[in-house]
């Protein structure tokens, strides 16, 4: 079987607080709930598309512990294929803690555990080279970012890249980047890691970013929607109104919405469309995964 998207980045078990408001130093909070779910900026993006109903696969990490198992439980719920999914003997599985407000806004604090810890040896090239999108997501550590690279590089040509930096990678800077940009085909980046890559809006931003080779840029804009170009046609699209609950996984969402267009054949504007749909779906529910549609609740327009 050969996967619509394999997904590569770091696999989280997110524990989110809900809570009245996110502390600031020397601060308190009170915390109103707590709910724990499975994340990962390419994992949620991955469960996405298999929602969707795409073949999926992904190349990650985990630990043989108690995070490990729900990760890689719920990937095999959600029929995302996990032959890709190393289990290292030791250490413990990535877990993210953050606290969401009732605004939906929030605060994440990492625990990478052996996500970092991932080699290249550890990926079958078989495995990575059977799909027509590879998706790539931020890993917290340098080394594990060095094997994503040179496994991008590695890649057969008819495997498209698609790349959601994150604030991680942005913060690196293109040049950093630039083994994975020279091959990318989609990007995915916000309105600050735009700015933080290019030094521009997401205008002038966007059109940097094609000029390195991009085929197409697709920027969230959170509250303003989503901008999307390919040089020769742009669309400002809007948002969907809903009544946000939690932001979290919003963007892998998007992520989401928009690979499924471009596997589909829709058109750039189709695409930005889906993207803002399944993210407004996303933001309705506490976690990055709970609110994420299936094929069947998808606007008619849009399947």
């Amino acid at each position: 079987m050969k996967f619509d998207v394999i997904g590569i980045g770091a696999l989280n078990v997110d524990r989110l607080y809900l809570v009245e408001q996110i502390a600031k130093e020397d601060g308190e909070g009170t915390i109103l709930d707590c709910v724990e779910t499975c994340g990962g900026s390419a994992a949620n993006t991955i469960v996405g598309l298999a929602r969707l109903g795409l073949k999926t696969g992904y190349i990650g990490k985990v630990a043989n512990d108690r995070e490990g198992r729900l990760l890689l439980g719920d990937f095999e719920k959600e029929k995302v294929n996990t032959e890709g999914i190393v289990i290292a003997k030791s250490g413990r599985s990535g877990v993210v803690i953050g606290f969401v407000d009732k605004k939906g806004e929030r605060a994440l604090y990492i625990d990478a555990g052996v996500n970092s810890t991932i080699t290249l040896n550890e990926i079958n090239p078989q495995y990575a080279n059977n799909t027509d999108f590879m998706h790539v997501t931020s890993f917290a550590g340098e080394e594990a970012f060095k094997v994503q690279k040179n496994l991008v590089k590695s890649l057969a040509k008819n495997v498209k890249i698609s790349l959601d930096p994150g604030n991680l990678y942005a913060e690196k800077g293109l040049n950093a980047l630039e083994p994975i940009i020279k091959r990318c085909y989609v990007i995915f980046p916000n309105e600050n890691e735009l700015e933080l890559l290019t030094g521009e809006g997401y205008e002038k931003g966007a059109k940097m970013l094609l000029g390195e080779g991009i085929e197409i840029v697709a920027v969230k804009l959170g509250s303003k929607g989503s901008y999307v170009t390919n040089g020769k046609e742009s669309h400002l699209i809007p948002r969907y109104p809903v009544k946000v609950v939690d932001t979290t996984g919003a963007g892998d969402a998007f992520c989401a919405g928009f690979l499924y267009g471009l596997i589909k054949g829709k058109s750039l504007e189709q695409c930005g469309k889906l993207g803002n749909f399944v993210a407004s779906r996303c933001i309705t529910k506490v976690g990055p995964r709970p609110g994420l549609p299936h094929k069947s609740q998808l606007p008619r327009e849009l399947v």
